[in-house]
């Protein structure tokens, strides 16, 4: 018989309820049994996961021996704090992305799960997009041939900045912190580390209080990976745009998971993570002949089907909390490239 886990939620804005919520609720070795929320309405939330019980304050979860996995879900800059009370707490805790607000609080966390055995992982769901799981076999394959350039985009239109902690000044804020760390995990997961790192982080929209776009550039000698983030793109260009010395890899569009969470659908449902036909990619090859690649369907159940196997069965994490440490790393050179107006060595 499948070992089920009690999981607790802290945190249940637009991340916990979507994002994190109903992909725990897919996996039948997980129970969503208590979310943290001052703000969640009970009666809804007992609706959606019946049998779960709202707390005001993380601490009755922590004090709970039945919950053996506790999810951080919160403004960036409490993930360490909360983090570090779950693990002290004897709880296995996977925190959302950006995982922590510097790396030295990345070691520091993942030093303590080593020392009390428990499982630290990071929500790094974009590793399970459609388009990306696509574009990582293309890679593989080695059809391309060796890339030169890797272009990466997540651009978006939102010209009237919306009122969330995301757009206050305050640590953790701004799109580099957000959209960023997926871009930054992806590089990193298909080139490994980088020898560099420059970038440029802005603010375009009126009123906005913290960096609304940037873009980023990883140096890997013989191969460059840009990546660029706005929130002004009225007509995006590709998502994707990898040029090898055997071809290139075209893919616009971006993954359907997020906008059918958002309208109500849940993992499961027909259909669920498959791209739009329009936005299939196209593999031009050394010989100028095209043709049209479907995508991959996208699954963030993937993430927490892991989640649920490193715990019943000790095998490796599904996201590393090393590897978030080293998106974070990406991301404190790229402000000190930004405030110094220079390339900075990544050590």
């Amino acid at each position: 018989m499948m070992q089920r886990y009690a999981v607790g939620l802290i945190g249940y804005g637009v991340g916990g309820a979507i994002f994190h919520a109903p992909m725990i609720a897919a996996i039948p070795g997980l129970k969503l049994a208590r979310v943290a929320s001052r703000s969640a309405d009970p009666e809804a939330l007992r609706h959606a996961y019946p049998g779960v019980t709202r707390d005001d304050t993380p601490q009755a979860m922590l004090d709970d021996p039945a919950i053996a996995l506790v999810v951080v879900c919160t403004p960036n800059a409490s993930h360490y704090a909360l983090a570090k009370a779950a693990l002290e707490a004897g709880k296995h805790v996977v925190v959302d992305k950006p995982f922590v607000l510097s790396s030295a609080e990345g070691d520091a966390l993942v030093a303590l799960a080593s020392e009390k055995g428990l499982l630290l992982s990071v929500y790094q769901n974009r590793r399970w997009d459609g388009d990306f799981l696509t574009l990582r076999d293309v890679v593989a394959s080695g059809e391309l041939g060796p890339i030169h350039t890797y272009r990466a985009h997540f651009d978006r239109y939102a010209p009237q900045v919306k009122r969330s902690w995301k757009s206050e000044a305050q640590p953790g804020s701004g799109v580099l912190w957000d959209l960023g760390s997926h871009l930054i995990d992806q590089a990193l997961q298909l080139f490994g580390l980088p020898r560099a790192v420059t970038a440029q982080v802005c603010i375009q929209r009126e009123g906005a209080q913290v960096e609304d776009a940037f873009e980023l550039v990883l140096d890997y000698g013989d191969r460059k990976a840009v990546l660029h983030a706005s929130a002004l793109v009225r007509a995006p260009g590709p998502r994707y745009e990898v040029h090898g010395t055997q071809g290139s890899f075209i893919k616009y569009g971006v993954d359907t998971q997020e906008d059918t969470l958002k309208g109500g659908g849940r993992p499961g449902d027909a259909g669920w993570g498959h791209d739009l036909p329009a936005h299939y990619a196209t593999i031009t090859g050394a010989d100028g002949t095209s043709r049209v690649l479907p995508t991959i369907p996208g699954d963030y159940r993937t993430y927490y089907a892991g989640i649920h196997r490193t715990l019943a069965e000790g095998a490796p994490p599904p996201v590393a909390a090393g590897d978030a440490v080293a998106v974070v790393r990406v991301i404190e050179c790229a402000y000190r490239s930004h405030h110094e107006r220079r390339t900075i060595d990544f050590a």
